[in-house]
């Protein structure tokens, strides 16, 4: 290249940069205040998930306290909730390591700073704890550990900052400052490490859950990590699946007020007011690999009659995303899996994924959409598939078994009529050909697949009682003597005429019938 040629094209390359704009470093970045409140009530829409990112970070600081010793292994990870109507307060406190007075001030006072990325915790990017700005009129931190003489706490003033933050003027670190109170508080009653947060002045809502202990044990059921209950018998089985890839930090949560401590919903049998009771038969278990051939997930999967939707009182439907043992979204998540989205709220299972490289989102009510969770979608996509045409199989076989019995109901009509002995020979053949058509269509629905030999056993059965009971009927050709003894030959004939009338006429065999047995029982008397 010659060097004229070069020059025109460094000229080229200096004109086309002038035409775009020199590069110029940002002179100063400015972080409002308003930030504090997208991280903090504008965040949590749902008030309950302040219940779910607390104890959350009571199981991190247990997990913490159990690997570093200072929780024994024999003691378990305690949760204490404590809600006063009267003052309107909530007390949410842990028996974990607890934080120390040094780093108590530094640790509390961060925004959006959490050592915990990057680690195996449940929680990471430092605002969870500020959950509960929008719901109380204080929200108050408190802490020791075991070489503390003293309790550090820290206040805000929730009333203040949402006054605060109408106002144009000043910087996130002056407004921080401005409605959080950091003190030193004598050790007192206070256990030797623990770390708790107070709601003061708790907003009353709509239904008030958030000062509902019911309510607030229904909702830690589903999402926190607590155990099974001890009468769930698929408990250790679904346990043992986990625990080797699982941190399932199993916190005993108690709710004053409540004898039990918390547990997850599931049992062998759900009953509930006003829908069938709902019995679990089998579990199956499966792992998902991640894109790099390691652990994903793991999926249980609890199966019953697939007899139709699950209330939303039973706790437990819908197929449900975990991490670190806490519920991420709700049960609908992943309902678009299902060739028909309504066969979610039949299914009862949950994915426990296990790849760090699935994130859930920072409200916690989905999974960052990224490559790693749409592979573990599509994996999924065949286990919902399977559930879809369980219950598609289920709602078949129910159809054919209520072609079944009312085949069988039938045939029993047949027998009490043929019972009576008041109708003549050719009204006898017609009832006799609709008992065979019955057996007939009988047949053809035990031949369906969705059939297994015990239910064409069981069906087998009955057939042949009824079978029996009908042959039994076959030299019954007139009316018991006792009814129509004092008729003559040709009276009982002009008898049967009326009745096999009457049997023509009448609207239902089962109405012709009850009237033949009024006049049956007029005879007899």
């Amino acid at each position: 290249m010659t060097t004229e040629a070069t020059t025109r094209m460094n000229r080229s390359a200096l004109l086309a940069a002038k035409a775009e704009g020199q590069s110029e470093p940002l002179e100063e970045i400015t972080i409002g205040r308003d930030v504090l409140e997208l991280v903090s009530s504008a965040m949590y829409i749902d008030p309950m998930t302040i219940y779910r990112e607390y104890v959350q970070n009571s199981a991190d600081a247990i997990d913490d306290a159990r690997n570093s010793g200072v929780l024994p292994a024999n003691e378990a990870g305690k949760v204490s909730i404590t809600i006063d109507p009267a003052t309107r307060t909530i007390r949410i406190r842990d028996n974990g390591a607890g934080l120390s007075n040094a780093d108590f001030s530094r640790k509390m006072a961060a925004l959006g700073a959490s050592g915990k990325r990057g680690t195996t915790a449940r929680g990471f990017r430092g605002v969870g704890r500020l959950a509960g700005l929008g719901y109380a009129q204080e929200l108050v931190f408190r802490s020791k550990t075991l070489s503390d003489a003293s309790v550090a706490e820290l206040t805000w003033d929730c009333r203040r900052l949402k006054s605060a933050l109408r106002e144009t003027d000043g910087d996130i670190q002056s407004l921080i400052r401005s409605v959080a109170m950091l003190k030193k508080k004598p050790a007192g009653d206070y256990p030797e490490r623990f770390f708790e947060v107070e709601l003061r002045g708790v907003v009353r809502l709509r239904s008030d859950k958030l000062m509902n202990p019911a309510a607030v044990e229904e909702y830690l059921g589903q999402v926190a990590p607590v155990p099974f209950a001890p009468e769930f018998s698929f408990a250790t089985e679904i346990r043992n699946a986990l625990a080797p890839v699982v941190a399932l930090g199993e916190l005993e949560i108690r709710i004053e007020g409540i004898d039990r401590p918390v547990f997850r919903p599931h049992r062998d049998v759900l009953t509930l007011v006003g829908h069938p009771s709902i019995q679990f038969r089998q579990l199956s278990v499966s792992t998902i690999s991640s894109i790099d051939g390691e652990l994903a997930a793991v999926v249980w999967v609890l199966h019953h009659n697939y007899e139709g939707a699950l209330p939303n009182a039973a706790g437990v439907k819908g197929l449900r995303l975990r991490a670190g043992n806490v519920q991420i979204g709700d049960n609908n998540l992943l309902e678009e899996l299902f060739p028909e989205m309504r066969f979610n709220a039949w299914a009862v299972g949950e994915i426990h994924v296990v790849d760090r490289k699935i994130v859930p989102n920072g409200r916690r009510d989905h999974f960052e959409q990224n490559a790693h969770f749409h592979n573990l979608t599509n994996q999924l996509s065949p286990i919902a598939r399977e559930i879809a045409h369980l219950c598609r199989t289920s709602s078949i076989k129910r159809n054919w078994l209520r072609e079944i019995e009312l085949q069988k109901n039938v045939v029993e009509e047949v027998v009490d009529v043929l019972s009576q002995g008041a109708i003549g020979e050719a009204e006898r053949a017609r009832h006799e050909g609709r008992a065979e058509d019955s057996f007939s269509r009988i047949q053809k629905a035990l031949q369906q697949k969705v059939f297994v030999a015990e239910d064409i056993a069981q069906q087998s059965a009955d057939i042949v009682s009824l079978r029996e009971r009908l042959e039994a009927l076959r030299d019954v050709v007139h009316a018991p003597k006792d009814a129509l003894a004092s008729l003559e030959l040709a009276e009982r004939k002009s008898f049967e005429r009326f009745c096999d009338l009457i049997y023509q006429c009448s609207p239902s065999t089962a109405a012709a019938k009850t009237l033949v047995d009024k006049i049956l029982a007029k005879l007899s008397q």
